[in-house]
């Protein structure tokens, strides 16, 4: 490893030690790394996707952090504690308590929001219960009553959700000629439940064979929205190949069995055939605002406390500062407010609401968000580990986040940030590049030391692209369109009346800061436009492909071999080996989802949940079978010398090796080593993948069955989570799909990106209210000339200019 000088400058023997020293730390693919970090200052760890960074940054170094301060709890909890085993290190010295600001992998609660987050919707709670105006007569009520989370608050009538899903006859019956018989109930189910409701019926006395139609409307209603269940004895029309026995039927109404399986069902099969005979509506006691009258009788400003969660936080600060503030109450709460806006606008969030569900963020906002509310805790002495804080970012909105790492270093903590933003890394005040490649060809620190000295270390890919002269590439010739696909009228969040042209058979980027309307207009207008025009026969566009960061999987049982279809073929390879053939198993026995080849002890999970009690549980490795997800009779069954576990241990890499002469597997692997990620391992689970990770996969499984139809794919920011080098694999294949005659629209922050493309769509000025217009429309180089556009002068820098 090139070091820097050691950065130890104690004065004294017993002054602290001022670095933190890590030594020997082996986890994931980390060989034996020995490192020394200063503490007080920004350190960002580098590397391409895979080298070992995160499981420096968080896997050791925050992991430890977490461990001691368990080891100072209570003896019965650490006791729990212990089951979750500690970093694999040799000994790490100098290092303080850490706060993790991971951007996390699990999607949020739909009750959850902006408010809730960041805990502002507290603070306006409080003000209204404190200082709101309230009728003549009323009483005052406490903040609870203000939260659509509370039994004291919550709309009786939606349960606080704020809509309310509804069924009608004309959902139901869509086909008002068919009889009963012939299925005019669309909403029951297929298959013998179907026909069970239909002979309860015929034995209830409905005529079952006329025309619903015809039916009287009393008849009508009853079938379709009775409460009544009532029990009768049903003589099945006799098969001739078989006897059917009379039963015992109970009848269920169509709307009863479609929200009766809209609620409880865990089948997402089922759930989505309930939604297609609901309707999703603002609840009409409460308007969609989700309180009770009560709470929305009080006022503050003249609002109610629905009206100010749903502005977007800098008019939210503007109407605060605006306020009657006499009264001390009023003043001292509206000012707490307002000093807890503040960062959550320094960092770009502005165009956000309260009410603002947190499902529909995405994970860089949601860690901006809880960045947010560090600056305000106060705390010092402290090594916050961020997770990719500019992923998502605009290069004018990470020039706010720079300050704002700064403040957390000022008010004197350690900054420690994984990141892949050139600009966040030149600010740095100390490298720590890990490296040189991804998986088992990483795991080295490369260089430790301030970013300007990493210029002289050889292999090192973050130097060649922290040192290259911006724009050397030049400006690429543009390609000609072959058609294009025009939008009007979209009227939408926070677009008005937009229109916008998509030009075919090219790359488009379409950029603006964030909040400024750019996946409203790609991911939901051109989407839907295109999607609705597929069937035409002139309309140039065959298919329709959007590559989002949607989870490839909710739970840990889904991972890349089974989202591939690459563990359909691993498992019949198994079960055509001869131990078990001899055995006599069959596919199902090397599935962990299913019993008899998994281990029961955690059901095929590969871990076991522990339960913290004083904080969120956590998860540690099954102790029967150690992670390996199979009993020990499966794994005795080998082929090529390796058991199931063991090849869902292999990166895509060493996979691609190992399966070189399976050509069903080959293919697959291929696809993904191409697009970069060949430091994957086949069983990692879905929950551990980035965004930009499963976009990725989902774009490989792609491009392994292209096809010839003209295909428009949609990605959103697919360069989250990438290295510069990683960068330029990724836009290799996107300019492939050009080539092969398709079409690709971006919605993209990293100038590379754009300055590579053939037409650029700028969207602002700026964020939420402030944004959603089309402000310069053009090859990269006209955009990079408008006067009008944010995105100008970095897309000019990255063309040389």
């Amino acid at each position: 490893m090139h070091r820097s000088p050691d950065p130890d400058t104690r004065t004294t023997p017993d002054a602290p030690d001022p670095c933190v020293r890590v030594r020997g730390a082996r986890e994931h693919n980390l060989r034996g790394v020995d490192v020394d970090i200063p503490r007080d200052t920004l350190t960002v760890f580098t590397g391409v996707s895979g080298s070992g960074k995160s499981s420096l940054a968080f896997g050791t170094l925050y992991a430890e952090a977490q461990r001691r301060y368990f080891e100072s709890v209570a003896p019965y909890a650490r006791r729990l504690i212990h089951q979750i085993g500690a970093p694999k290190v040799d000994s790490v010295t100098g290092l303080p308590p850490a706060v993790s600001l991971e951007q996390r992998r699990s999607s949020p609660g739909s009750r959850s929001s902006v408010g809730t987050v960041t805990l502002l919707s507290n603070s306006l709670r409080m003000l209204y219960s404190r200082a709101g105006t309230y009728p003549p007569g009323a009483e005052r009520l406490d903040s609870d009553s203000f939260s659509p989370n509370t039994a004291v608050g919550a709309c009786p009538s939606c349960q606080g959700l704020g809509r309310i899903h509804r069924t009608s006859a004309e959902l139901l019956v869509p086909e008002q000629s068919l009889s009963i018989r012939q299925g005019a109930v669309a909403a029951w189910p297929g298959a013998w439940q179907g026909k069970n409701l239909r002979d309860i019926l015929d034995a209830l006395g409905y005529d079952v064979d006329a025309p619903w139609r015809e039916l009287s409307a009393e008849d009508r209603e009853w079938i379709l929205f009775t409460d009544e269940q009532p029990v009768v004895t049903v003589h099945p029309v006799r098969d001739a190949d078989r006897i059917q026995r009379p039963y015992q039927g109970t009848y269920m109404s169509a709307h009863r069995y479609v929200m009766r399986t809209f609620s409880d069902t865990k089948s997402a099969t089922l759930r989505a055939r309930a939604e297609k005979f609901l309707t999703d509506a603002p609840c009409p006691a409460c308007a969609g605002h989700r309180l009770r009258p009560e709470a929305l009788a009080v006022t503050f400003a003249g609002r109610t406390i629905a009206e100010l969660a749903a502005l977007a936080l800098t008019e939210l600060d503007g109407v605060l500062a605006g306020a009657d503030l006499r009264a001390e109450a009023a003043r001292v709460l509206a000012e707490d407010l307002r000093s807890r806006i503040a960062p959550v606008t320094e960092l770009g969030l502005g165009y956000l609401s309260l009410d603002r569900t947190a499902p529909s963020l995405s994970a860089g906002e949601l860690q901006r968000l809880r960045l947010a509310t560090q600056l305000r805790s106060g705390l010092f002495g402290v090594v916050y580990v961020l997770d990719e804080p500019s992923a998502g970012l605009h290069p004018a909105d990470t020039e706010a986040l720079l300050t704002v790492l700064d403040r957390l270093k000022a008010a004197g903590n350690t900054v420690f940030v994984v990141e892949h933003s050139m600009d966040v890394v030149r600010h740095a005040d100390w490298l720590v590049d890990v490296g040189p490649l991804a998986g088992e060809h990483g795991g080295q620190v490369l260089y430790s030391g301030p970013p300007r000295a990493l210029a002289g270390v050889d292999g090192s890919a973050t130097a060649r692209h922290l040192f290259a002269d911006r724009g050397a590439a030049g400006v690429r010739q543009v390609r000609e369109a072959t058609g294009a696909v025009r939008l009007t009228g979209v009227d939408r969040h926070n677009l008005r009346d937009v229109a916008a042209e998509f030009p075919l058979g090219v790359l488009t980027a379409v950029t603006g800061v964030s909040g400024s309307g750019k996946s409203t207009l790609v991911g939901r207008a051109l989407a839907e436009e295109v999607a609705g025009r597929l069937t035409e026969p002139d309309f140039p566009v065959r298919r329709l492909v959007e590559l989002d960061q949607k989870p490839i999987g909710r739970t840990p049982r889904s991972n890349l071999a089974t989202y591939t279809g690459l563990f359909d073929v691993v498992r019949k390879l198994f079960t055509a080996a001869p131990g078990a053939r001899a055995r006599g198993w069959k596919a199902g026995r090397f599935s962990f989802n299913v019993a008899g080849g998994r281990c029961e002890n955690c059901q095929g999970e590969g871990f076991v949940s522990v339960e913290l009690l004083f904080l969120p549980s956590t998860y540690a490795p099954c102790p029967e079978c150690a992670g390996a997800r199979y009993n020990s009779q499966t794994l005795e069954v080998r082929y090529d010398g390796l058991n199931i576990a063991e090849v869902l241990g292999l990166t895509v890499e060493s996979a691609g090796v190992f399966f070189a002469e399976v050509p069903a597997a080959a293919r697959a692997l291929r696809a993904l080593e191409d697009i970069g990620l060949g430091y994957l391992r086949l069983g990692q689970p879905a929950t551990e993948l980035s965004g930009g990770e499963a976009q990725r996969i989902k774009l490989a499984t792609e491009l392994q069955r292209l096809r010839r139809d003209h295909t428009l794919y949609l990605l959103d920011e697919p360069t989250t989570g990438l290295h510069p080098a990683d960068v330029r694999v990724l836009l290799r294949q996107l300019h492939g799909l050009v080539d092969a005659g398709h079409s690709v629209v971006v919605v993209e922050h990293d100038m590379e990106v754009v300055a590579g493309a053939d037409w650029v769509v700028d969207l602002g000025p700026g964020g939420g209210s402030e944004g959603g217009r089309i402000v310069a429309a053009g090859t990269p180089s006209e955009v990079a000339a408008s006067p009008a556009s944010r995105t100008a002068p970095y897309l000019a820098r990255a063309l040389g200019r």
